[in-house]
């Protein structure tokens, strides 16, 4: 009996290695692909989580907003509230870093990078302290502003204004208006302070 010894031959060679290369080709490019997604998934939903959590805490402060008044000598009384489009300063009892006890005043303020990417950024200190903490709270808009609902007493309905001038007296409700491309989100905090 002969005994058949049959070996590769060179083109069969070749054409197991062009396809273990493809294979592993295949195999890497959807390995790739696969981590590019994950990390994307990631990233999305840590931008998800920080929108939500600094809504959460801008929505706490302004519900915990006080009506507290600034009173130096020879100065009339007036509130630390203070609203524009571009910034509201308010007095609450809520702290964002939750160590500080007692009342503290919040800005917040809008700011644009070199692009016109607006962000926004809060910054806190004890009444009377000068130590402010800050913090970036929302980034990456196109258009972030707030709003204050306005209502005289002899009136029968409201409206929004851009500025807060009253002295007398705290705004009913604030919205913050947070634009991004054709996508516009409006939250409306009402205040359960109303003034002295």
């Amino acid at each position: 009996m002969l005994k058949s010894e049959r070996g590769l031959t060179l083109l069969e060679l070749l054409i197991s290695i062009v396809l273990m290369v493809t294979i592993l080709v295949i195999v890497s490019g959807a390995m790739r692909l696969g981590y590019r997604s994950v990390d994307r998934g990631e990233k999305k939903v840590e931008y998800l989580e920080r929108y939500r959590s600094s809504l959460a805490i801008i929505h706490a402060q302004v519900q915990s907003g006080m009506p507290l008044v600034a009173s130096r000598e020879g100065v009339a009384r007036r509130y630390y509230f203070a609203g524009a489009a571009d910034s509201l300063r308010i007095a609450t009892n809520y702290s964002i870093w939750g160590g500080q006890k007692g009342h503290v005043i919040v800005e917040y303020r809008v700011e644009a990078d070199g692009n016109g990417v607006m962000s926004l950024i809060a910054s806190e200190n004890m009444v009377g302290a000068e130590k402010k903490n800050e913090a970036l709270l929302l980034q990456g808009f196109d258009a972030i502003f707030f709003e204050y609902f306005f209502k005289d007493a002899t009136a029968q309905e409201g409206r929004w204004v851009d500025v807060w001038s009253d002295n007398a007296k705290l705004p009913g409700k604030i919205r913050l208006r947070l634009v991004q491309g054709r996508k516009e989100v409006s939250m409306i905090i009402p205040m359960r302070a109303h003034g002295i």
